[in-house]
């Protein structure tokens, strides 16, 4: 069974959707933070996919 994807509550500087990505697969957190930045500064739209992430994935639940 694969692990639910959260956005992380502490693992986070805007929204929490790169400190999620990074604790549901075991990547670095600053890799995943470093791959969204060269996204949004080289395609343009690697912004959208930010927001839209960050209205997709819920934030974890209180016990996690």
């Amino acid at each position: 069974m694969y692990p639910r994807l959260y956005r992380s509550k502490t693992d986070r500087y805007i929204a929490g959707v790169c400190g999620g990505i990074a604790r549901t697969y075991g990547w670095d957190p600053a890799l995943v933070r470093i791959l969204a930045l060269i996204l949004v500064l080289s395609a343009g739209s690697g912004l959208l996919v930010y927001l839209i992430l960050w209205l997709v994935i819920p934030l974890e639940p209180m016990g996690n």
